[in-house]
């Protein structure tokens, strides 16, 4: 993690800065955040159970990571790339964070919809949106997400550079930000 001009940690990566280096909001609007819920390059429907709610009345924050991990990880999986339990690759979990801009609770259906912001050698950084079932595509998410995975040898418990099937279908889910060719 970067330092600030103070000395204290920056929690902003340098990828997300800004041009003139100053720190930005990651969550703001930006072609790495589709407004549409169809722009999305991949979504599936979750449902909410009782045990969901908090104290509250509304979707337990803690909810919403097991709803980004539980897609990452569909969605490897469905893509024939993930095998939790005997497969050579593991891909480990290093940083999240997510904005809540409404409550969301049981019962309720939901989407849950990612792309890939960013993807290096060994890392790659999703965009997640969690939207109510039923809202309109063009309706702003209930909440915003940011997942980053490092790809990891099982055995070894080191990281190590992405297969060119995890390329490839990563690549196919790339959101566009102007600087990373679509």
């Amino acid at each position: 993690m970067a330092t600030s001009d103070t000395g204290t940690p920056d929690p902003v990566p340098a990828d997300e800065r800004a041009k003139d280096g100053s720190a930005h909001d990651p969550f703001a609007p930006s072609p790495l955040w589709p407004v549409r819920r169809s722009d999305w390059p991949w979504s599936e429907e979750a449902v909410t159970r009782w045990r969901d709610n908090d104290i509250y009345g509304h979707l337990n924050n803690v909810v919403h990571y097991e709803l980004f991990d539980a897609a990452v990880n569909r969605m490897l999986i469905a893509s024939h790339l993930l095998d939790p339990q005997g497969g050579r690759h593991i891909a480990l979990v290093v940083e999240t964070g997510c904005r809540y801009h409404r409550s969301l609770g049981y019962p309720q259906s939901l989407v849950v919809s990612l792309g890939v912001a960013a993807l290096g050698r060994s890392s790659v950084r999703y965009h997640l949106a969690v939207h109510a079932g039923d809202d309109p595509d063009d309706a702003p998410p209930a909440a915003q997400g940011r997942f980053v995975h490092v790809l990891v040898d099982r055995r070894a418990r080191r990281p190590t550079p992405w297969p060119e099937a995890w390329r490839v279908r990563l690549a196919q889910l790339r959101l566009d930000d102007g600087r990373n060719g679509g």
